[in-house]
This record gives C-alpha cells, structure tokens and sequence, in this order.
C-alpha cells in the first residue's frame, strides 16, 4: 500500500498565502495630487504622500495611469479621474453625477438661456441648425475673444455670405453643463444679434426635449 503524504500548513501560514496571491481590496477614501512631472506624479493618498510612477499602482490599489506637467488620470476600482495639482477626490469614489440644466421656450419656441463663454456672462439662443457656437464682432470684443488669431472664413448668413474668423473658446458653459475647446464663428458685423448656441456646443451634449422645456445633460 502506498501512502501519498501531503503536509497540512498552519493557518497562519494559509493566511499569509492568501494575502499574498489575493487581489488587493482596500477602500481608498481621499486622493490628492501635490505635484506632477512628465510620467510620474505625488499623491497623497488617505493621508500617505508617495510618488507613482505610470503603470504602477500603490499599496492602497491605486494605479496612475498617466500623467504630464497639467493632470493625471489615476484609477481605483476600475473607475478612471482626471485630476490636476491640488484636486481632490474622495467619498469613495462614488460616481460622478451628471450635470443638467433644463431651458424653458420663450417667445417663438427659442429656447434662450444664460451662460458664460471663458468664464464671463452671455446670453445664448440653441440654435440646432448652426454648425459652431456664433457671434458678432462686438460681442467678441467685449468678451475678449482675440478673433484676430483665428482662420479667415466665409459663412452663409439670412443676407447672404460673411466674412468670418473660425476661433477656438476655452469654455462654453449653459448652468453647470460645461464643454471645453468649442469652436466658434466671429461674424464681421453685427449679426447675429444674440449668440447661437450651435452644434459645436451642442453636439458634445446630451439633449432631449420634454414637452416645452429643452434639458441638456453633460456627458462623463
């Protein structure tokens, strides 16, 4: 008869294997990030500052994913955020919620809201049918638009064909439904009298309609 020994390993030692070949499952609560360089960045992560390099990931679970002199991408629990210098993300890492605002019509059906281009108050009016976010050169001007930089163009306007500058904005924003790097027309005149929320915009958004009132919705 042949006897197969097999040696039984303490519990302690069963344990240590476990933590050892187990993924890891901690619950990372704050993340901030103190300082960024090409490749690599300093977190402070529930209190603990270590620097990660791309494609490590620290004791606590989380993985930078990359990073650069402006943000770092880092991920915990398969979720992805975007973070520059002094952000914070905590509470779990719960999903970021959708922002939304809801436009009511106005006179003519016009769906007319307020809303900021680089960070300063305008008025817009949605306007489905144009191809970019639309104003005049005053309007420009008082927003501090350096159209002058932009590509010459010739846009088809209700009078016929318009000399124009294609411009890029850093921000359009209609409540706390913001969309960066928009492209915009600068029409040489006064037309259009109002700003035309256009596709540029409007395209990077989620939009329906619910009876009278048109809700843009951001998308993550």
């Amino acid at each position: 008869m042949i006897v197969t020994y097999r040696p039984v390993l303490p519990f302690a030692a069963l344990l240590l294997v476990a933590l050892v070949f187990s993924p890891l499952a901690f619950a990372v609560e704050r993340i901030e990030v103190r300082g960024l360089f090409a490749g690599s960045a300093l977190l402070v992560i529930d209190g603990r500052q270590q620097l990660l390099k791309e494609g490590r990931r620290s004791p606590e679970g989380v993985l930078l994913v990359s990073a650069n002199s402006k943000f770092a991408v880092v991920e915990v629990d398969g979720q992805r955020r975007k973070l520059g210098v002094s952000r914070t993300i905590s509470s779990g890492f719960s999903k970021p919620q959708k922002a939304v605002v809801r436009i009511q019509s106005g006179e003519g059906g016009h769906y007319i809201a307020p809303g900021r281009i680089n960070g300063r108050a305008v008025q817009f009016m949605v306007d489905t049918g144009a191809t970019a976010v639309a104003m005049n050169l005053p309007t420009a001007k008082r927003l501090g638009i350096n159209y002058r930089i932009g590509r010459e163009i010739v846009i088809s306007t209700a009078n016929g064909n318009a000399k124009a500058f294609l411009v890029m904005l850093d921000s359009v924003r209609v409540g706390d439904v913001e969309v960066r790097n928009v492209e915009a027309t600068v029409s040489v005149g006064d037309s259009p009298a109002v700003i035309l929320l256009g596709n540029s915009y409007l395209s990077r958004v989620e939009m329906n309609r619910e009876g009278g009132v048109l809700v843009l919705q951001s998308r993550l």
